[in-house]
């Protein structure tokens, strides 16, 4: 039997939380690891089951809670990112909290505890916010890196304000939009070579190629885009 990569990594993840899961039963509390493993995994098999992914977010964060891991867990472990396999997809789903909204650890005096001095908060460059309509009948859940421009056709805001730019919220996380309503969504422009492959196939190449965000403005009203 030849396994993937990807294949292996899950099949890691899951002896873990099985180790995790026989220590727990013997009433012993969990470490680092064996904590992130059983939370990972959860979120694994809930979206093997096929619930959505805010679905299998809410199954992560509530396998464990403060009385089973070990003092200062909670304080280390503030969220626990990991690729799921959904019935649409492969995504990146992100727990946080996952011992719980009201946990508490040990703060200050948490193993590695990092002090931080306090600053101001500073809006990214580019900044710019677009009202999004989600039109469809159920929610809408758009990753960080998304070229937002390609993002559900159902979704109607100006496209053309959002050719090459991405949501600015941290890195793997998501933002919701329920079918309804108009949700005011922070974008930034996409770094690096701002080169656009996958997503929706309506750029496949360099965002600032000439004639590029007029040739996807025309195949995005073609396919029905809205806001295109």
């Amino acid at each position: 039997m030849r396994l993937t990569p990807t294949d292996r990594d899950r099949l890691l993840i899951f002896t873990a939380a099985e180790l995790a899961r026989a220590r727990r039963s013997r009433g012993l509390r969990l470490n680092v690891p064996e904590a992130t493993a059983l939370i990972a995994d959860t979120v694994c098999e809930a979206a093997r089951d096929g619930a959505r992914l805010v679905q299998a977010a809410a199954a992560g964060a509530a396998v464990l809670s403060v009385d089973d891991v070990l003092p200062g867990v909670v304080d280390i472990v503030t969220e626990v990112k990991v690729e799921a396999s959904f019935d649409d997809g492969t995504r990146m789903v992100v727990v946080r909290n996952p011992f719980g909204a009201d946990a508490v650890g040990l703060g200050d005096d948490a193993p590695g505890a990092v002090m931080t001095a306090a600053r101001e908060a500073v809006e990214p460059a580019g900044l710019v916010r677009l009202v999004v309509t989600n039109t469809s009948d159920v929610p809408v859940s758009i990753t960080s890196h998304f070229h937002f421009f390609e993002v559900n056709p159902r979704l109607d805001f100006d496209r053309a304000a959002a050719y090459g730019m991405r949501l600015a919220i941290p890195a793997g996380s998501t933002l919701r939009f329920d079918p309804g309503m108009a949700v005011s969504a922070p974008l930034v422009p996409v770094g690096g070579a701002r080169v656009a492959i996958g997503f929706a196939g309506l750029v496949d190449g360099p965002l600032d190629a000439p004639g590029a965000k007029e040739s996807a403005l025309a195949r995005a009203a073609a396919q029905g885009y809205l806001g295109s």
